[in-house]
């Protein structure tokens, strides 16, 4: 006996289809739904209530259920920050310190990550394995550990004073910790350039502008700190260079050593572009890392070393808890602070690009 199935019409499979991509829309919003329910709890909501808050003028001590407990005063905690307020200068100092922070540490831990993952991706190297661990092992130790480790090597007294004084005939001990002298300042004072013979381009007294400060470049303090930042952070960087290189096609360098391509000129126009999209994710962890700095500020800054180790972050935390405590006025901070890495992230993705468009 034999039984024959009739092909569906053409209106039976217009109407199947729909169903289908119905069923395959409520599917994906199902699985999708646990993780923007997490994203909308534990990130945009409380983003809106930080941006209605930077606009009182909320002390966060006082409950919020007591009558009275915030005032709304607009944009005036931003206009106290940025234009005309006695914070102005907390805050530029603050972005200073962090701007120095960013540039010194971003470009070196990408470079020194980069190099690290070549090596330690090479078949001939041994013990690879061994390195990998070694090289990685700082970033998941815990950052407070690593800087009391960090505040004792570089003590006057320390491991690092004592190895430069065998090395250096007449060295004399820095002071990492505490000195605040700009490591710009201490360069170009080998050259006899002061402060006198730098302009001060803005002078009241609500807020100064001097270029010498500005072109101080970091205190030894934050210098200090900026090496502990590249120590803890390459070992991260060098794991997703490492998963990029293990994914790049053999073919491709077999091809070069076909065409006669030197090892540096396969590492220059096939390895770098096809990392592209790999550079701007590790640069991007990089930039909003750099801006948010805050634990390491914590255990090395001292009151010695306030001002010139002070960044956004830590001047977040320190308008609402320390100094004159305004939960108001630190959410100003910190919104400004996520505008700074947008537009921070938007301009490097502008420059550095995420594709391999030009491989």
């Amino acid at each position: 006996m034999t039984t024959t199935t009739a092909a569906a019409s053409p209106q039976q499979q217009t109407k199947t289809q729909p169903n289908a991509q119905r069923q395959e829309a409520v599917a994906g919003i199902g699985f999708m739904f646990p993780a923007l329910l997490i994203l909308v709890l534990f990130l945009i909501v409380p983003l809106f209530v930080a941006g209605y808050f930077s606009l009182t003028d909320w002390n966060g001590r006082t409950p919020l259920t007591n009558p009275g407990a915030y005032d709304f005063v607009g944009l005036q905690n931003y206009e106290r920050l940025l234009i005309s307020g006695r914070r102005v200068s907390d805050f530029y100092n603050a972005f200073k310190n962090t701007f120095y922070y960013a540039l010194g540490v971003i470009p070196t831990q990408t470079a020194i990550a980069l190099v690290l993952a070549v090596i330690v991706n090479q078949r001939w190297l041994r013990g690879r394995s061994f390195f990998r661990t070694a090289f990685y092992f700082p970033s998941i130790t815990s950052s407070i550990v690593v800087s009391m480790i960090f505040l004792f090597m570089f003590s006057n007294t320390g491991p690092v004073n004592g190895a430069l004084r065998l090395i250096i005939p007449g060295f004399r001990d820095v002071s990492w910790i505490t000195d605040n002298s700009g490591v710009l300042h201490n360069i170009v004072g080998i050259f006899g350039i002061t402060a006198d013979s730098v302009p001060v381009l803005r002078d009241t007294e609500i807020f100064r502008i001097s270029l010498w400060e500005w072109l101080s470049g970091p205190s030894v303090a934050m210098f200090t700190i900026m090496i502990l930042a590249i120590w803890t952070t390459i070992g991260t960087m060098m794991v997703v260079y490492l998963a990029a290189l293990q994914n790049i096609p053999s073919q491709v360098y077999e091809a070069a050593q076909v065409d006669g391509a030197t090892a540096w000129q396969t590492f220059r126009k096939i390895t770098l572009p096809l990392l592209k999209p790999t550079t701007f994710f590790v640069v991007t962890l990089g930039l909003i890392g750099t801006f948010q700095v805050f634990d390491q500020i914590y255990i090395l800054q001292s009151n010695v070393t306030r001002e010139t180790t002070m960044s956004i972050a830590y001047l977040v935390y320190d308008q609402a808890f320390e100094t004159d405590p305004n939960m108001g006025r630190a959410t100003a901070v910190a919104i400004t602070l996520f505008v700074i890495i947008f537009i921070a992230t938007i301009l490097q993705r502008r420059f550095v690009g995420g594709d391999r468009s030009d491989v």
